[in-house]
């Protein structure tokens, strides 16, 4: 088509289509080289002008993931995204090292801990910096499809959840992306908390005093399907007539960021020495942000699986995880030029490899005879791909365009 009509609701169609894309700060890299795949299979099927944000009912996004999907829906001057899969890469290969400065030379670690003792190890300034040069001043509910955003609130101490849903009927939850994206990032001990105001439909003043999201959520597809139900339940119509359990309708690709699980890093014989000091820091790493965010995606990713499994419906799911990162390659915040470049072909590397699934008996992430991640992507794109067929062709808006279109 010679422009591209935006994602149709999915009462027009058979699925409903979730992205999530889970936190972890520059690693970042690993989920932004698989959706440059996934979208260039599916311009490979709908021509070079087709978008993520096409095909996707909700993009939802923790820290990094939510940065990520603020760039994939956020609008340019022609309601088209902002960036396309293929510039995530570029963006952070140029970006993480303003926002991550390293330290280098003989007294480094020493530099790092002493930074560490005094506040976050980051000032925070570049990534505000980039942020609104690249978002401007795009308030949430101008994305090209619905995105799920969390947060925490440390004065309220609970989770705020930033959703193009309940932005509809809640003005006040209509923030700006840059300051969602800001706090989303802002990971404790690596990135200041962000406050900012907004104003409800009488004026009143909200006050968000907020931190990473993955405090909450670290892995949030399970925020997206949770939002999608109650959307079901209040009966939008955008979803007639699915039913809220009929969770073998959903289709959901679950992107990770990376994990350290076989390098073993902690043992109990080591924590068990450990002060509020050491948990904060050991060896240029942060044990309990790495325990909490790690624990927090597994148990999202277990959750899902369970429900799937059950209703025989685990073709619709794919989550794609590494969990055998090592060294630097596992941190959040090395942004070296080597190791960003490493990170690439750890995502490069994901895709070769087979999809995996979690062991619901064992919980741990195992391959299974299914092809490999890439072939896997594949087959998504495809099914994607026809349910936007679909929906253009049953749509009343766009049935004459999607006619036209497919006689030439």
């Amino acid at each position: 088509m010679g422009s591209v009509v935006q994602i149709q609701p999915p009462t027009y169609g058979n699925l409903v289509t979730i992205l999530s894309i889970d936190g972890g700060g520059i690693r970042g890299i690993i989920p932004g080289t698989i959706l440059a795949f996934l979208e260039k299979q599916l311009q490979e099927l709908d021509g070079p002008n087709v978008r993520l944000a096409d095909y996707f009912d909700v993009i939802a996004g923790t820290s990094t993931g939510g940065l990520v999907t603020a760039m994939l829906t956020a609008p340019d001057e022609n309601r088209r995204p902002l960036f396309a899969a293929k510039d995530i890469v570029p963006f952070y290969l140029e970006n993480c090292p303003k926002i991550f400065p390293q330290y280098t030379g003989k007294f480094a670690s020493l530099m790092k801990m002493y930074r560490a003792m005094r506040g976050p190890k980051y000032s925070g300034h570049n990534l505000h910096k980039i942020v609104k040069e690249k978002l401007g001043k795009r308030k949430l509910l101008e994305t090209l499809t619905n995105v799920v955003i969390p947060t925490f609130d440390i004065r309220l101490l609970q989770p705020v959840v930033f959703s193009t849903y309940e932005a509809k009927t809640n003005v006040s939850k209509d923030a700006s992306l840059s300051d969602i994206c800001i706090s989303t990032s802002a990971a404790p001990t690596y990135l200041p908390a962000h406050y900012f105001e907004t104003k409800d439909s009488q004026g009143t003043t909200r006050h968000y005093n907020l931190s990473d999201g993955g405090v909450a959520a670290n892995n949030p597809c399970l925020l997206a399907i949770g939002d999608i139900t109650k959307e079901i339940f209040s009966g939008n119509p955008d979803f007639f007539p699915i039913k809220p359990m009929d969770y073998g309708r959903f289709l959901v690709i679950s992107l990770g960021t990376g994990s350290s699980k076989v390098e073993r890093k902690y043992s109990a014989k080591k924590a068990a020495k450990w002060s509020v000091i050491n948990w904060l820091y050991d060896n240029g790493r942060t044990p309990l942000v790495d325990v909490f965010s790690q624990a927090s995606a597994d148990m999202v990713d277990l959750h899902i699986s369970v429900v799937f499994q059950a209703l025989r419906s685990e073709q619709n799911y794919l989550r794609i995880q590494d969990d055998c990162l090592t060294g630097t390659l596992a941190s959040v915040d090395v942004a070296t030029e080597e190791n960003l470049a490493n990170l690439v072909k750890v995502g490069e590397q994901l895709l070769k490899k087979p999809v995996s699934r979690v062991n619901l008996e064992t919980g741990l992430f195992e391959p299974v005879d299914e092809g490999t991640n890439e072939e896997a992507l594949i087959k998504f794109a495809k099914v994607l791909s026809d349910e936007r067929a679909v929906r253009l062709q049953r749509s009343p808006s766009t049935h004459s365009m999607f006619v036209k279109y497919k006689h030439g």
